[in-house]
């Protein structure tokens, strides 16, 4: 019996060592799929931001001054993507912090986005959702940090 007893603690410790193992909600997993986010917002890259992003995604820009949905961001990255342009030099996170409470992740840090003529600075924060062991992307809000005089 005691055998039996051990045999099952035994199992339940190894698969619930695989469970955590096979989950995307790791701080580095996240950070890289925020890069990746970076990324492809630097070069459009539709395919992945449709998989990336959640189906009721949300992207609330610099003081509510517009505010995206899932299919609104595709739809941008492939007009950018057929026409060549981002209209964006550079995008360069830094300061990036991942807060991980059960299957939800929410990324903070700066941005600096390089459109011309002079990089705007954004603090960010995002929100990644474990749904069926995949990390996807449903909440961002921007807002630009003023310049300092």
């Amino acid at each position: 019996m005691k055998s039996i007893i051990l045999l099952l603690v035994l199992c339940l410790g190894f698969c619930s060592f695989t469970l955590a193992q096979n989950t995307c909600m790791t701080e580095e997993n996240i950070k890289s799929l925020d890069a990746k986010w970076e990324e492809a917002n630097l070069h459009p890259n539709p395919e992945f931001l449709d998989e990336l992003l959640g189906s009721e995604f949300v992207w609330v820009h610099n003081h509510g001054s517009m505010v995206d949905t899932k299919d609104a961001v595709v739809k941008r990255a492939k007009a950018q993507k057929e026409n060549g342009n981002s209209n964006t030099r550079s995008r360069k996170q830094s300061d990036v912090k991942v807060a991980i409470s059960g299957n939800v992740a929410v990324v903070t840090g700066i941005t600096v986005v390089d459109r011309g003529p002079s990089p705007t600075t954004y603090h960010f924060m995002r929100t990644y959702v474990n749904l069926d062991g995949k990390c996807v992307l449903v909440g961002n809000h921007t807002m630009a940090i003023p310049d300092e005089e």
